[in-house]
């Protein structure tokens, strides 16, 4: 299965801990298609239907319901936990969630 930097896929993250995101679920490929291609391990950031407004959330429109994408979780899976691919982020959402991440990492 092909994975690409920004598409929608479904991955199983359990088992999990405390209050980290668990169950499978609709998770953002984060990770570059360089990395994709050759490593065993994709970096994702989950996916939730109920969220507060937080600064490191980017609201998303998915299979027509409105999400989020909670990069406060980005997280380091094995492809193994990927079971579908729905599809891609918008442009627009791309560039949120690239800006979301350049200020709560980078600056």
């Amino acid at each position: 299965m092909e994975l690409s930097q920004y598409a929608i896929v479904l991955v199983n993250l359990d088992s999990t801990m405390g209050s980290e995101i668990k169950k499978t679920r609709p998770c953002v490929i984060i990770s570059p298609d360089e990395m994709n291609k050759y490593l065993q391990t994709i970096v994702i950031a989950p996916m939730t239907s109920s969220s507060k407004t937080y600064p490191t959330r980017v609201e998303v429109k998915h299979n027509k319901t409105k999400g989020w994408i909670v990069l406060d979780q980005i997280r380091t899976v094995d492809r193994q936990r990927i079971t579908k691919i729905f599809g891609n982020l918008t442009e627009k959402e791309i560039s949120k969630v690239k800006s979301v991440i350049f200020e709560t990492f980078v600056e």
